[in-house]
């Protein structure tokens, strides 16, 4: 089976959990912090995702935004000027660090696809087939951002894509309250792997404490099941239904945990975000 080389990295969402902060900065710009280049960093987690993704091979990007981001594009793209302005200042660190980023932006392929309104995650994901087309890609939600040294959750989802010619491969991590997720119905089939058989979403009797975290590995298959399950009764495209659809009708759907040393940080959410943030800063000791 093909390695991923493509991402779609959705980041349309509104922010509202955070107004009045989100109001015309991106909730996927706040920063994050980011061990980089032998030092401790802040940058967007857009960035962060950005450059995660680039570490582990994916060369071929397409950012699922609104008309009310242009400041997304406007980061990602080459500001050879700034650059200069900061060497001349002494900011050599900083000029080297935004160099950096600028390669991996000149090295890859970005595209940008309007989501016009606000129809759901897997109405995101769906509009982003065109750029797709039927190759294997990651999908990453804008404002989860994990913390993993290496990577090594992305390398690990990739493994069993491969290794188990997968359909779908869904990031997961154990919850207190699973009530607020999907949660997933399945097996352990190795040390941090688990069969997926079903995803409930939001249950009042939660069948596990795994929760689906927004990173995944799809095949072409996941349109079908987008297109499956269709609009629900709140006019959004559910992607957490679709991927139940598949692993009912095809399986070869595997979630991969989080493991030791591995933090999900929901930037979207408030208390997420603080508490990722002083994980990280605790960290920089």
């Amino acid at each position: 089976m093909m390695r991923p080389e493509k991402a779609v990295i959705t980041a349309a969402g509104v922010g509202s959990r955070l107004l009045p902060a989100t109001k015309e900065i991106p909730k996927e710009m706040f920063p994050v912090v980011v061990y980089r280049g032998g030092r401790w960093t802040l940058r967007p987690a857009l960035q962060a995702i950005f450059e995660s993704l680039y570490d582990v091979g994916i060369r071929n990007f397409c950012f699922i935004v609104n008309r009310f981001k242009r400041v997304i594009e406007n980061h990602f793209c080459p500001d050879d000027e700034f650059v200069r302005f900061l060497e001349s200042r002494g900011k050599r660190e900083e000029a080297e660090d935004l160099r950096e980023f600028y390669r991996k932006v000149r090295d890859s392929t970005i595209v940008y696809v309007n989501q016009y309104e606000p129809l759901g995650f897997g109405h995101a994901v769906l509009i982003a087939r065109a750029f797709v087309g039927r190759d294997p890609f990651i999908v990453h939600a804008g404002d989860d951002y994990i913390i993993s040294p290496g990577n090594d959750h992305l390398r690990r989802m990739m493994r069993v894509f491969e290794e188990r010619e997968a359909n779908a491969v869904v990031l997961s991590e154990r919850v207190e309250d699973p009530r607020k997720y999907g949660v997933i119905v399945g097996r352990q089939v190795e040390e941090g792997v688990v069969e997926v058989e079903g995803i409930v979403e939001k249950p009042r009797e939660p069948p596990s404490n795994i929760a689906v975290v927004a990173v995944y590995v799809f095949n072409h298959r996941i349109f079908e099941g987008l297109e499956a399950v269709g609009f629900d009764e709140s006019g959004e495209i559910p992607l957490s239904l679709a991927i139940d659809y598949i692993a009912r009708r095809y399986g070869g759907v595997y979630g991969v945990l989080l493991g030791g040393g591995e933090k999900r940080v929901d930037v979207g959410s408030l208390d997420s975000y603080i508490g990722g943030l002083m994980a990280a800063y605790g960290g920089c000791g």
